[in-house]
């Protein structure tokens, strides 16, 4: 019998603080937070690869998310 457990999903890295910004959606001036996001393969829970990286800076408030 062969059993292969195998994930396809999307991962957050906390980069820490951003920059203190005003968010275009709910107007807030505020600090808002820098993640890393990627999208990755893993097998028995061991990431083979990542595609897809981009930094974003998200607001604290409303969770609005634009590159960095």
């Amino acid at each position: 019998m062969v059993l292969f457990i195998f994930g396809l999903g999307t991962k957050q890295q906390h980069l820490g603080p951003g920059e203190t910004r005003t968010c275009p959606r709910c107007h807030n001036t505020t600090q808002w937070t820098r993640t890393r996001e990627f999208k990755q393969f893993t097998v028995f829970f061991i990431p083979i690869a990542r595609w897809k990286r981009r930094r974003l800076e998200t607001c604290g408030i409303c969770g609005a998310a634009v590159e960095a």
